[in-house]
């Protein structure tokens, strides 16, 4: 179960309890599910008993109950606990990660996408290089989660923003809403970015840090080595592809199977369709980002199980293993083409 698939499991228990006549409230488009908090347990939580509390003009523990009644037999979850005032906590049973790994590697870089909503986003970003770069990815972003998006500049856009893969659209931001995307500028041109960096780097530099701080745009992001988060993903993502390679010469492919093989990995690959929906909301691309050195980071560490060793034969636990590194390199590679970033497949 993905965190998209608890949401809607959970909103079809509000849905419920609204057709039986228990709670008395309009029932919410989408419910949010995150990270239990400090106090929390199990794998995901939930706010949805609080946000409906006043409404219901119930206690928010009863809500709670209420909802929990309706959720504890749902396959895929193992358990339903409230803590707090009134938070939903879920515990996921030894299936979720088989059918989370089914679900990205289906889904392949679609994997955390939504369908068309019909909503539209006018991003509307200041005339200058990192600024142009951010809404290009706020742009891509916001498509995936189904946004129709048309992105404005300010004042007159520099063609040379297109050297490093920007989409110019509309200029002059008549009739739009004020600008939104406005980091921190460079002292740099589209043309030296391109020249000292390449489109890759420079794109990385100017995404991957917080709007309100000083992007990384020195040399440092083409070394190839662990210290430098570009390459850590790129690579993380190659040893990925080299990993399937290395098992078809050993004669043995993927499985998804129920092995709880990491637990931070699967949780992180979890974790991608909370991060994209933040990022489209904040139009904020260095969350994605972010995100890719976490499951890079996770991806690296769980490699070095994932092949037989020695003398040892390839067993279902290695197929699932497998299935599950294959599953962070299209989360890495899907991320970075939401980035502008190529993913290759060797390093």
């Amino acid at each position: 179960m993905t965190p998209a698939d608890l949401s809607l499991t959970v909103l079809h228990a509000v849905r419920r309890a609204v057709d039986d006549g228990v709670l008395h409230v309009e029932v919410p488009q989408r419910v949010t599910v995150e990270r239990p908090r400090p106090g929390g347990r199990g794998d995901y939580a939930s706010n949805v008993a609080l946000t409906l509390a006043r409404a219901a003009h119930r206690p928010p523990l009863d809500v709670a109950a209420i909802l929990r009644d309706r959720l504890h037999s749902s396959p895929g979850i193992a358990a339903v606990e409230i803590t707090g005032p009134g938070f939903l906590n879920f515990s996921l049973d030894a299936s979720a990660q088989q059918e989370l790994v089914r679900e990205i590697l289906r889904l392949r870089s679609r994997y955390g996408w939504l369908q068309p909503s019909g909503q539209v986003a006018q991003p509307v970003h200041r005339a200058d290089v990192r600024a142009a770069v951010t809404a290009d990815a706020a742009r891509r972003i916001l498509v995936s989660q189904g946004y129709l998006v048309r992105t404005a500049c300010e004042d007159a856009a520099d063609p040379d923003w297109a050297l490093l893969g920007v989409r110019i659209e509309a200029q002059g931001a008549r009739g739009y809403l004020a600008t939104d995307i406005a980091p921190l500028p460079v002292p740099l041109s589209p043309r030296e970015l391109v020249h000292t960096l390449g489109v890759d780097a420079a794109r990385w530099g100017l995404l991957s840090v917080v709007g309100h701080d000083h992007a990384r745009v020195g040399d440092e992001l083409l070394r190839q080595h662990e210290d430098n988060p570009l390459f850590r993903v790129r690579y993380a993502h190659s040893r990925a592809r080299a990993l399937t390679r290395n098992a078809e010469q050993l004669g043995f492919h993927s499985e998804p199977g129920r092995h709880i093989d990491d637990l931070l990995l699967t949780r992180v690959l979890g974790d991608h369709p909370a991060v994209l929906a933040a990022a489209a909301r904040h139009r904020a691309p260095d969350r994605v980002a972010r995100h890719l050195e976490v499951v890079a980071d996770a991806l690296l560490d769980f490699q070095h199980t994932v092949l037989p060793l020695g003398d040892e034969k390839p067993s279902a636990a290695h197929r699932s293993r497998l299935a599950l590194a294959e599953a962070a390199g299209v989360v890495l590679a899907g991320g970075l083409s939401l980035l502008g970033i190529s993913a290759p497949d060797q390093i």
